[in-house]
């Protein structure tokens, strides 16, 4: 299955203009509130219209503004999941389940018979959506999607209207419902982790266009772009001097790096992840900062260190981060606060 989505529409605060070309089984699409996620994930299932493009599932043609095609929702057999689920009120579980499904009358309530099981709803057949837990509605509305076999799969924020200490319970039995689901499914979120853990391929857009996109792992290690840097959750930033292919100044941190791959021209800034900050004890080493910390945030299962850098600003937002996990606590608790700070070579992050 491929997917193909160029979709141009005319928003209020924006223009979104995105394309998707994947034939990845699951992809996320990453990107702030108010980005254009939902309303990209509304026009490929035919909610709402692009003023141009075109949409495709194979050799199977959803949408062409050229050709003006445009096949209605239902026609589509495109799954969607809305954010507040929106299963039909008067309606028990098993009725839901049957509006999914396709076919004789007969044929629908043996495919819903069939999903009450699998989403692990036995018993529930005979309650209302508002007599549900917030997983179970989930797993109802995810069941209703998958009675009609569809072939695309859409997750609009499906974690965002559940209590977060559900989430991860949650994340674990939508894995497994979709495990043997052999269509395409997109997630969208703001929430880097949550796609992260689901995607193999992810999209990241800011104000209606994709920044980047790549394989998942592939763009978090490298995001490339300091817009894309911020969004999958990296806190320290500087701006550089680039000295020659593999040396730069930091001056935002008042400090030398290095770098065994080549310091491209086009980069204007470095980040580092707060957690991957290494303490250093005695005599400075290659990539180091003077740790000198201006506050710490005692978090519930780590802690939160700011850091002045050796240019001395002690502007907030000219901190270092480092966030230290309970492992690496007890390590200090032990020796003390570090002399330094290093920045390991492979995990700076250069950025465009």
């Amino acid at each position: 299955m491929r997917l193909n989505a160029e979709i141009k529409k005319v928003l209020k605060d924006f223009t979104l203009d995105i394309r998707i070309d994947t034939s990845a089984s699951r992809i996320g699409i990453l990107g702030p509130s108010g980005s254009g996620k939902s309303m990209t994930l509304r026009c490929i299932a035919g909610i709402e219209t692009p003023d141009c493009g075109r949409i495709s599932l194979d050799e199977k043609v959803l949408y062409d503004s050229g050709s003006r095609v445009f096949l209605k929702p239902q026609q589509r057999n495109v799954g969607y999941m809305f954010q507040n689920y929106a299963l039909f009120p008067t309606m028990t579980v098993l009725q839901n389940l049957e509006c999914g499904a396709r076919g004789s009358r007969t044929e629908k309530r043996e495919r819903a018979l069939e999903m009450l099981s699998r989403m692990k709803l036995d018993g529930l057949e005979k309650r209302f959506p508002s007599e549900l837990s917030g997983g179970q509605q989930q797993r109802t509305a995810l069941g209703r999607i998958l009675a009609g076999k569809p072939e695309l799969i859409l997750l609009d924020e499906p974690y965002s209207a559940l209590d977060p200490n559900l989430v991860d319970r949650l994340q674990r039995e939508m894995e497994e419902i979709l495990k043997d689901y052999h269509g395409q499914v997109i997630m969208v979120s703001h929430n880097r982790d949550d796609l992260y853990r689901f995607s193999e391929e992810i999209f990241i857009v800011r104000e209606g266009s994709v920044l980047c996109h790549d394989r998942t792992k592939n763009l978090f290690d490298d995001p490339r772009s300091l817009e894309a840097a911020k969004i999958t959750g990296c806190k320290n930033f500087s701006r550089i001097r680039r000295i020659d292919a593999h040396r730069l100044e930091a001056s935002d941190w008042g400090i030398k790096l290095e770098v065994d791959r080549p310091v491209p021209e086009s980069v204007r800034f470095v980040g580092y992840r707060a957690h991957y900050l290494k303490p250093v004890w005695g005599g400075r080493k290659r990539n180091c900062m003077k740790f000198c910390c201006a506050f710490v945030d005692d978090m519930l299962f780590e802690k939160k260190y700011y850091c002045i850098p050796e240019t001395g600003c002690t502007d907030q937002d000219k901190l270092v981060s480092w966030f230290v996990q309970a492992v690496t606590q007890e390590m200090l608790e032990k020796r003390g606060m570090p002399d330094y700070l290093e920045f390991e070579q492979e995990r700076i992050l250069l950025l465009e």
